[in-house]
């Protein structure tokens, strides 16, 4: 495989997100609204409660954090399931696959496209939510509440793991439909499941401590494995070239 082709790839899509406002808002706004959220509610929970300790909304702040988890879910949705089906729409896709470029090669750059800014995002976002936070924090209990092992492991391992689930789920979902919204929709079932997570850590069935991030960010790493697999089979520039109308 060729790294420098896969990059050229996603160079040019890069280029193409940067023309479309509406991701850029998306990619953009979302992190930053929950970012300046999540930080709010804490402290009007300290205005109206001055003498809550950190015990207290440790459960609620776990459960803010792993929201980052999810970002990264919906935000790759509107580039990846973009990326293959948007192009054959507007008739761009036909020579990019006509080249000597592999499938793997082609796959992967449009993936490290949607990656990237999902990434860049995401951590955004959250290097302004643990700021927010701490700075809310500091003075009651005495040391700063960020960094701590369960974001670590949520920005580190669950963060770009479920990036790579939702890039390689929409582009399976762009791979065999034939226009931009059903691709788009298909690929948005995804975050179904890490909102069910988000809940039953909310309602107390399962706790978002380090050991239980540990035990999904595992479970996900084979998932990714998985559809690696089931995306690279799905793609067939040969059907996409003759069959798509």
């Amino acid at each position: 495989m060729n790294l420098r082709h896969s990059w050229i790839i996603a160079s040019k899509d890069l280029r193409a997100i940067g023309k479309r406002r509406t991701v850029i808002y998306t990619i953009v706004l979302l992190p930053l609204f929950l970012s300046l959220l999540f930080p709010g509610v804490i402290g009007y929970a300290y205005s109206k409660a001055p003498d809550l300790k950190i015990s207290d909304i440790a459960g609620l702040l776990d459960a803010f954090a792993f929201w980052y988890v999810i970002i990264a879910a919906i935000l790759p949705s509107p580039i990846a399931s973009y990326s293959i089906v948007g192009e054959k729409v507007e008739k761009s896709l036909e020579p990019l696959l006509a080249t000597p470029v592999t499938d793997g090669e082609i796959l992967l750059g449009k993936s490290m496209a949607a990656f990237v800014p999902t990434i860049l995002a995401s951590y955004g976002g959250a290097a302004i939510y643990c700021t927010l936070v701490d700075w809310i924090t500091y003075g009651r209990i005495g040391y700063l509440y960020y960094p701590n092992w369960e974001m670590a492991v949520i920005l580190f391992l669950l963060t770009p793991l479920t990036a790579l689930l939702s890039i390689e789920s929409n582009v399976i979902a762009s791979a065999r439909v034939t226009d931009v919204r059903s691709a788009s929709q298909l690929g948005g079932i995804l975050f179904i499941p890490f909102i069910g997570i988000y809940l039953a850590g909310e309602i107390g069935v399962i706790t978002l401590d380090t050991g239980s991030l540990l035990l999904v960010s595992v479970a996900f790493a084979a998932l990714v494995v998985v559809m690696f697999f089931l995306s690279t089979r799905t793609f067939q520039r040969e059907e996409i070239l003759t069959k798509w109308k």
